[in-house]
């Protein structure tokens, strides 16, 4: 099985991801824990330096086709060498960020609707099927509205360097909420499980969440279908 955790920047997805992996270890499954971009690859340099502003200064500077090839082919090469196998003799792979992240951050470059879907498209194209990606079983869409993404990002350090800088995703509050309204619209078109962050304009707690993660993940391993927006008894 392959669950995937996506959402804008600063919405939990590190945290979450390493939780349910802690979880599912725990319970006896074979797990392993991947993470996107693989800044440790040189098959992350491309992406290094569109996020660090060597094709542009800002998100829109770089077309979405563009972009999207670099994080794919990150993507390929993360699959052939360290992780396809182990998906393959039937381990539970959890990713933090998949192609899914694609689908949320260069989609949100376009703001027509039909534009936009021809981008989704060729997006499932290229990654699912002319470099044979597997499909996620599960994925979760963690909804942090920007405002409260924008306070948690002011605390973290950035991926790349670990210094306080913000990569032309982070710094662009333009792209944040395009991005943000993008993961909406392609969460419902995908039916992905939302699962919301805020709840009575405050922060939910990192277990509170995590228990909402759970709850499907167990269902979905059992073969048990649930709502696609949670309304656990944690709201």
């Amino acid at each position: 099985m392959l669950i995937v955790l996506e959402g804008v920047d600063s919405s939990g997805k590190a945290t979450q991801t390493a939780l349910l992996e802690e979880y599912l270890k725990n319970k006896g499954e074979r797990t392993m824990h991947v993470t996107f971009p693989d800044y440790d690859s040189p098959s992350s340099a491309l992406v290094k330096q569109y996020l660090g502003g060597s094709f542009g200064t800002e998100a829109d500077s770089v077309s979405p086709y563009a972009a999207s090839t670099f994080y794919a082919v990150d993507r390929y090469a993360s699959y052939k060498t360290k992780w396809g196998g182990f998906l393959k003799s039937g381990g539970l792979v959890v990713c933090d960020r998949y192609v899914t992240s694609n689908m949320i951050h260069q989609a949100a470059k376009l703001s027509d609707r039909k534009e936009k879907d021809a981008f989704l498209q060729w997006i499932f194209d290229l990654e699912y099927g002319k470099l044979s990606l597997p499909q996620p079983d599960l994925v979760f869409f963690l909804d942090m509205p920007p405002a409260y993404a924008q306070q948690l990002m002011r605390k973290r350090a950035n991926k790349i360097t670990g210094k306080a800088e913000k990569d032309i995703h982070e710094r662009d509050a333009h792209h944040i909420e395009k991005a943000y309204e993008a993961a909406l619209y392609v969460a419902k078109k995908y039916q992905w499980k939302i699962i919301p962050c805020v709840a009575n304009g405050e922060l939910r707690s990192i277990a509170s969440i995590h228990a909402d993660i759970v709850q499907i993940t167990e269902g979905a391993l059992h073969g048990i279908s649930t709502p696609n927006t949670c309304r656990s008894e944690h709201l």
